[in-house]
């Protein structure tokens, strides 16, 4: 599936239509230039499972966790991880164990440790309002 998002509003109806065909135990990766979508795309998919947090890139942190009343969505920016050991280290395959939901951004690194069945999108910035998006293993 491919969509112009031509606002932040389509990026937020496309999280909303995601929240609601997403299970526990899903894993999504985010691909995409600095400034292209990931995070907002993060904030309205988190929203839109019921979680009324803040959400913040974790590009600092590595991971940040929001925590509902029966699901937990871990976000991770994995830009400064150098390779296997570090996201190891991380606990990155015991995260998909967990029943929760995990969003990657900057999968690269991981692509290796990632499950067969991960989402995977795809931002492409087209101007300052207007994204293409991708989405791929959506069943």
């Amino acid at each position: 599936m491919e969509i112009l998002s031509k606002s932040t509003k389509d990026t937020k109806e496309l999280a909303e239509s995601l929240a609601k065909k997403i299970k526990p135990g899903t894993v999504i990766s985010l691909e995409g230039d600095l400034g292209a979508g990931k995070t907002t795309f993060t904030s309205y998919f988190v929203h839109a499972l019921g979680i009324d947090k803040r959400v913040q890139s974790p590009t600092f942190v590595i991971l940040r966790k929001y925590e509902g009343e029966n699901l937990t969505v871990n976000h991770l920016d994995l830009y400064r991880m150098q390779g296997a050991e570090e996201l190891l280290d991380l606990g990155l395959e015991e995260l998909f164990e967990e029943n929760g939901i995990t969003l990657i951004e900057w999968p690269g690194v991981a692509e290796h440790l990632l499950p067969e069945d991960t989402i995977r999108m795809k931002f492409e910035y087209v101007d300052e309002n207007e994204r293409k998006i991708s989405v791929q293993n959506l069943d």
